[in-house]
């Protein structure tokens, strides 16, 4: 998120219904850019068969710890040199993210998945937008965006062993949800509203990926339901009986929306996102301004648990990929729930 201020270092910080769906029914893309895809089998099953059916993780649901920690090693190597907007590293991020919308059925957008934007002057630039076309003759013309931000600050200097922030936390954390909830949906095929999922760039420069995208899909009047965008999730908040709370959290209904087809306490307040104005801080803000429809963000950075925010310490290793696991799997209904209710149930108080 963008710079908010860290309470326990004392530093400056940017932003940096349907019915439920069976699980057990869904494909399971087992490599993070398509690739080979088996049945999702219950527990039990994985226990006796895990190893012919290529799912080695115990964990009940679509996504699984080891899918997610491979597609963050990539997308956190050191070959993509910190994600840098404009640099050679994003564009291979870019690549990655195209090629998992391409094998799981996410179409193109705009003539291509990458949107150049227009309010960037520091050399090339672009978004990688993908949709799922809805199923429901009437809803279809609803969107729901799904986004997170992919670049990051790219090469830091003062450290002659590391200088490459290589941003897993912040935010291939995000990135990587948005990759899982479009693998899960562009197989399922059973979305009644239109979604758009967008890998944002140039969040780290002002939010300017996103506003041009907001910007764009304003001109073309779109009917927007509602901006649902992810950050930094890559770690658990500490000593919280919920797992995500919700940037703007008393701006609208979302989180009571969200828990109601979860059916857990999944979404809550965190005091020091208000008081921080995180709201106004990530890739949310800018489709609010422009539609003025709910546009919040989740995240699990609680200003307690993770003390590498850019800096060359943000590393694939210290995520926790079971709780990211955990998170997407349990995100996933409510996500159903809103992109599938016959009415707009999402609004703004």
């Amino acid at each position: 998120m963008k710079y908010v201020i860290m309470i326990t270092l004392c530093f400056l910080v940017l932003s940096c219904g349907g019915a439920n769906i069976d699980q057990s029914t869904v494909l399971n893309p087992t490599n993070p850019i398509g690739g080979k895809r088996e049945a999702l089998i219950n527990t039990s099953e994985k226990e006796n068969i895990g190893e012919l059916a290529g799912l080695k993780s115990k964990i009940k649901g679509f996504s699984a710890p080891e899918d997610i920690e491979s597609m963050m090693t990539f997308l956190t190597s050191d070959e993509l040199q910190g994600r840098d907007t404009g640099s050679e590293g994003i564009a291979k991020a870019a690549d990655f993210i195209q090629n998992i919308f391409e094998e799981n059925n996410i179409k193109p957008y705009f003539e291509s998945y990458r949107d150049t934007l227009d309010n960037y002057s520091e050399g090339v630039a672009y978004n990688v937008v993908g949709y799922l076309p809805g199923k429901d003759p009437l809803l279809k013309n609803e969107v729901v965006i799904i986004g997170a931000h992919y670049d990051h600050i790219g090469l830091l200097g003062g450290n002659v062993d590391d200088n490459i922030a290589n941003g897993a936390n912040d935010n291939a954390s995000g990135t990587t949800t948005v990759l899982e909830f479009a693998k899960y949906f562009g197989n399922l095929k059973g979305n009644k509203r239109t979604i758009i999922f967008a890998l944002f760039t140039a969040e780290e420069k002002g939010l300017m990926g996103s506003k041009h995208l907001a910007d764009k899909l304003k001109d073309k009047n779109i009917d927007l339901y509602t901006m649902l965008n992810f950050e930094m999730i890559g770690v658990p908040m500490v000593d919280k009986n919920h797992s995500l709370y919700l940037t703007g959290y008393e701006l609208s209904n979302l989180a009571e929306v969200s828990n109601k087809y979860a059916k857990k306490n999944l979404v809550g307040f965190l005091p020091k996102a208000k008081e921080f104005n995180l709201f106004r801080r990530s890739d949310n803000a800018p489709f609010h301004d422009a539609f003025n429809v709910p546009s919040q963000t989740y995240s699990s950075f609680d200003f307690t648990n993770f003390g590498e925010y850019h800096k060359v310490g943000d590393e694939a290793s210290l995520m926790d990929y079971i709780f990211m696991a955990t998170i997407i799997n349990e995100t996933i209904p409510m996500l159903t729930g809103i992109i599938n209710s016959s009415i707009k149930e999402v609004k703004y108080n």
